[in-house]
């Protein structure tokens, strides 16, 4: 099987075909145009440098567009980077497809919304039940099909059902272990919280944000939501308002960009949910590139820790997301 990207140590020479996922131009110190561009493949990606880059160069090499390339894999700053020595833009005689270099979910999206249809049938409360399957509804072929970021964590197609999925895995397990919880919210919760995701980012590949998702983002427009499918299914209560607080409080803090901070039981286990399932993405993604007694490479979304593998550590593969 060919090796992809992330197969690549460094040292090697790569040859082959990769998608632009992004793609930014810079200055150097003495004033040399470069470009920065992010290369994948079902794999993973690489950060890739085009010294001395033209115009024409920036004008060519845009996010969703395939390339041949040709250069080594160095490291910099602990990561593997690829310093180009030959790129060119492919063609209808190179054979390749776009769906040939993306990540995608390791569960099949019928699985997936199994699993999400289970939870919303599993609500008691009709209130919750009714508005979460509105939305759910509304968004779902972008919801199956989407990310959950573009970069980071679940940075793949399916991702962010895949962390939906994921997530309420844990939300049943911590309802049982916990029955003072209402796992109606929980659930609920969990299937809401990034779903504004599906406005806030451009699509499934070499995904970016879109004029409302800078401006607003993803936490801002499904509060809004909440309120709109209330108001179109004739639901008012308290139930309305706390679904809004789930959503708006699940990044916790305002650096971390919730306007308030968890205020009801579920609110608190969803950000703590939400965060276990991120972080175990971004761990297992980066050691499933290394050997046994090897380090990752640092993780800058993990405070910029390089994370080791045990010797010891049980062989079978972890997800790969490919």
């Amino acid at each position: 099987m060919k090796r992809g990207i992330q197969q690549y140590d460094v040292g090697d020479v790569f040859d082959d075909y990769l998608l632009i996922k992004s793609a930014s131009k810079g200055m150097t110190s003495t004033g040399k145009p470069f470009m920065t561009l992010i290369l994948q493949d079902h794999t993973g990606d690489i950060e890739a440098k085009l010294w001395d880059s033209s115009p024409e160069d920036e004008r060519l090499y845009l996010p969703e567009h395939i390339v041949k390339v040709t250069g080594d894999i160095t490291s910099y700053r602990g990561k593997s980077q690829l310093k180009v020595k030959q790129i060119r833009l492919t063609n209808d005689q190179d054979g390749v497809n776009v769906h040939d270099f993306v990540e995608t979910a390791p569960i099949p999206q019928e699985e997936m919304i199994e699993v999400i249809t289970q939870a919303m049938f599993e609500m008691e409360n009709p209130n919750i039940q009714r508005i979460t399957r509105h939305l759910v509804k509304k968004h779902q072929r972008a919801f199956l099909d989407y990310p959950a970021a573009t970069k980071n964590h679940h940075d793949f197609v399916s991702g962010l059902a895949y962390h939906v999925v994921s997530m309420l895995r844990l939300a049943k397990s911590i309802a049982q272990l916990y029955p003072t919880l209402d796992k109606d919210l929980l659930y609920a919760g969990v299937i809401l919280h990034d779903l504004g995701k599906t406005r806030e980012l451009s699509g499934p590949v070499a995904p970016s944000y879109t004029i409302e998702g800078n401006l607003l983002g993803h936490i801002t427009m499904m509060v809004e939501e909440i309120k709109e499918a209330a108001q179109e299914l004739g639901i008012e209560g308290e139930e309305v308002v706390i679904l809004q607080h789930m959503v708006l409080s699940h990044h916790s803090k305002a650096e971390w960009g919730s306007p308030k901070p968890p205020l009801v039981r579920e609110a608190e286990i969803l950000h703590y949910i939400d965060n276990i399932d991120a972080k175990m993405n971004m761990m297992d993604r980066a050691l499933s590139k290394v050997a046994p007694g090897e380090y990752t490479e640092r993780v800058f979304a993990l405070d910029n820790r390089s994370f080791y593998k045990p010797l010891f550590e049980k062989s079978e593969s972890v997800q790969s997301n490919s």
